[in-house]
């Protein structure tokens, strides 16, 4: 079978309802977790995307029983037959998240050997700070021939301070800390609404998180975990793709199934394009009438704009009505899209983590490749406010983070279709 590629019609007005389905960084975070109990645990609302079938041919080779029932958006997660500590190359190297099986087997075996994750090219991710936070939990750790080694006599609570705040990071020592002897503190921890997913599922299984959503959060190490059936957020990222897709095409588009505050920098930034936004409670409509104003952003850690909607932004911006300078202050390499906008006709300067956008009146249609997942949503986004026929190559990309877009862009009027390449 070839690479998929999605042929898109542009200038058709986003109309109507689109459904966002359970957090791809959620389900990354909690399928690992669900390893460290002593029983089955339900995973509900899980999204039907790549990264989650990855994950559970990982686990499946390290022993696990798994059931995916993915027109229910469900997933039951029995690890009594999980005996490996050593997770699979082959299937590891497809999935960035597949680092958080560090925290989990280690937790679990008191040893873990995972290779040096792949997913998205989008700059070094160096996993320092996880290193560290095993060490002061008592773990020797080592990069042999590009596989981390972690091994622990005894694992014991301690205070870790973050360098830097990294989701990644905060995830795993997370993970490890929960069965270990005495209380962690996690200082200048991530506050993602992830981490608090996470910690609530951490939570219902016996754990004890506290202050998730907070820079500090305090894990107290408890000696058996149970399983449980817990429902996953929904997913910030997919709702602001859909937000911001809508500013680029026009039209009225409600968002149903969000937490409306785990939006508010996404929102922010549509009002400040010109766009209109209406919180609902469970559910934020977008209306754009008019060509985009240009804006200034800068990624930040949560609260702040999230990195992964920066592509999107910028495909918005591509055609805004005036200069709109984005900088990207999360990752080193994530600019390495704008060449397919440019393809377009967008006028954007990259210099260094900063993106000069000069806002054209019109894009047109071109061939354009997606090189990573989030680059792939951005060139969806311009493709359905550009003038005529865009094709997006390396659709698997996007298929790896957003469930059934094409289904859900059709139901909105867009004119899109999936072609073999």
């Amino acid at each position: 079978m070839g690479e998929k590629r999605l042929v898109i019609e542009g200038k058709r007005p986003l109309q109507g309802t689109v459904q966002i389905s359970g957090s791809k960084n959620s389900a990354v975070a909690l399928i690992p977790a669900a390893l460290l109990a002593t029983g089955p645990s339900i995973l509900e609302n899980v999204p039907n995307i790549r990264d989650v079938k990855v994950f559970c041919e990982i686990l499946r080779e390290l022993g696990a029983d798994i059931q995916h029932y993915p027109e229910e958006k469900r997933l039951v997660i029995r690890p009594n037959g999980f005996s490996s500590y050593r997770a699979p190359y082959e299937q590891v190297k497809r999935l960035r998240a597949s680092y958080y099986l560090l925290g989990a087997l280690l937790a679990r075996f008191g040893r873990a050997e995972v290779a040096l994750p792949g997913g998205c090219d989008i700059g070094i991710r160096p996993i320092d700070q996880h290193l560290k936070g095993f060490r002061s939990l008592g773990a020797e750790a080592s990069l042999e021939h590009g596989i981390v080694k972690l091994s622990a006599k005894k694992m014991t609570g301690t205070q870790v301070y973050l360098d830097l705040v990294s989701v990644g990071a905060t995830v795993n020592i997370m993970l490890a800390a929960v069965l270990a002897e005495g209380t962690t503190v996690i200082e200048n921890a991530a506050k993602e609404p992830h981490i608090v997913d996470l910690a609530n599922y951490l939570n219902a299984m016996g754990a004890k998180v506290q202050g998730a959503g907070t820079d500090v959060i305090r894990v107290r190490g408890v000696t058996s975990l149970q399983g449980c059936t817990h429902t996953i957020i929904p997913d910030d990222i997919e709702a602001g793709t859909y937000m911001l897709a809508c500013v680029s095409a026009g039209g009225d588009l409600t968002v149903e199934n969000v937490i409306p505050k785990h939006l508010d920098s996404i929102c922010a930034k549509i009002v400040e394009m010109g766009a209109q936004v209406c919180d609902k409670g469970d559910s934020v409509r977008v209306i754009s009438e008019h060509r985009p104003k240009a804006v200034t952003a800068k990624t930040l850690p949560y609260p702040g704009f999230p990195t992964d909607l920066q592509q999107p932004l910028v495909a918005v911006a591509a055609r805004a009505d005036g200069v709109s300078v984005i900088q990207e202050t999360i990752y080193d390499n994530r600019f390495g899209y704008v060449n397919e906008l440019i393809r377009m006709g967008a006028s954007i300067k990259v210099d260094g983590r900063t993106a000069i956008v000069e806002g054209m009146p019109t894009l047109y249609g071109a061939p354009v490749h997606a090189n990573d997942l989030r680059a792939g949503a951005a060139l969806v986004i311009a493709g359905l406010g550009a003038e005529g026929e865009t094709s997006v190559y390396r659709m698997e990309h996007v298929e790896r983070g957003y469930d059934s877009m094409l289904d859900k862009l059709q139901a909105v009027g867009a004119s899109v279709s999936i072609e073999e390449a």
